[in-house]
């Protein structure tokens, strides 16, 4: 146990350099070629930081194991949303652009509108997410992207003097070392986290739902956390609305293709909570003069991923 607890540690702490680097390795390539933060935060950052849930779906998927296979993307979308952007927010508030109201969110909320429908199968009768519907998350994923490409075309920053200019290979360096120690930060925290709790008893769906989840979404909670710490706040708020949209569209697409992955029904208040938690953010958006999440606002969304935790709890001791 001390083992894992040691790994434990040090994942954390190459999650956080690897996020340290993606942070900035990703402003500097928006200053660089004009192209807006956000833009880098719903590609680069977003993929990046999706990779642990992506290596650990792809094992998951071929080894059938379902309730890791949906637990850890739905769990680490309600992760994403409630504790990280509350943790963020709680930081500096979180200024978000008009596009990411009126378009991304809802485009994220779309994503698990979509899931519910095709994981309970209301056309067939068994529920689960076949090849097919696999086929139709990676056909609106593809959708995502060409958006993102107009954004790309479209969009464009002003360079700020303030900053000293990196070459294309330290630009690199950065990008591509962070997204390494991304993914070798969050594997140590997943496979010791699940150690750990195996060896307390906890079943396969907490597992997913929290540490596997929670686990694979540290990338995320580090590249914002760091982005909101440097007044990036169209990297944090991109991380997390592209990752929720990555973690769908992509890798559960990529998972059922793999092999059809069967639904637990139970999944679905998990589903609700995520598609309200959605909600509550748009809406959240127009409280003020200006679209930003307030600290307080923030402070809900944290107060409920912490009442989510204890219900899982209860439930597993009952």
């Amino acid at each position: 146990m001390i083992t894992q607890i040691l790994l434990l540690i040090l994942g954390f702490g190459i999650l956080i350099k690897g996020a340290d680097w993606l942070v900035n390795g990703g402003s500097a390539l928006a200053r660089k070629y004009k192209i807006s933060e956000l833009a880098i935060g719903l590609t680069i950052v977003a993929f990046g930081t999706s990779m642990p849930e992506f290596v650990v779906n792809a094992f998951a998927a071929y080894q059938s194991n379902a309730d890791i296979v949906f637990g850890n993307i739905i769990g680490s979308n309600i992760f994403n949303l409630f504790a990280i952007l509350g943790i963020a927010g709680l930081i500096t508030p979180l200024f978000v652009q008009s596009s990411t109201v009126w378009k991304e969110i809802p485009f994220s909320l779309f994503a698990t509108l979509l899931l519910f429908f095709l994981a309970n199968s209301f056309i067939s009768k068994n529920e689960s997410l076949t090849r097919i519907d696999g086929i139709i998350l990676l056909i609106f994923f593809l959708i995502f992207l060409y958006y993102v490409y107009r954004q790309l075309k479209n969009e464009s920053i002003l360079p700020e003097v303030s900053h000293k200019e990196l070459s294309n290979l330290k630009i690199w360096i950065f990008i591509i070392a962070g997204l390494i120690f991304l993914v070798a930060g969050g594997r140590l925290v997943v496979v010791n986290s699940v150690q750990i709790a195996q060896s307390l008893g906890i079943s396969q769906t907490i597992i997913g739902l929290t540490i596997v989840a929670a686990g694979t979404s540290l990338p995320e909670l580090a590249t914002s956390v760091v982005a909101a710490t440097k007044k990036k706040n169209d990297i944090a708020i991109g991380n997390i609305i592209g990752s929720n949209i990555f973690n769908i569209y992509y890798i559960l697409g990529v998972s059922a293709l793999i092999k059809p992955v069967a639904f637990n029904t139970k999944f679905n208040f998990d589903l609700y909570l995520l598609g309200a938690g959605t909600i509550l953010l748009f809406i959240a958006m127009f409280s003020g003069k200006k679209k930003k999440l307030d600290r307080w606002e923030a402070g809900v969304l944290l107060l409920i991923y912490v009442g989510y935790v204890i219900y899982l709890i209860s439930k597993e001791i009952q």
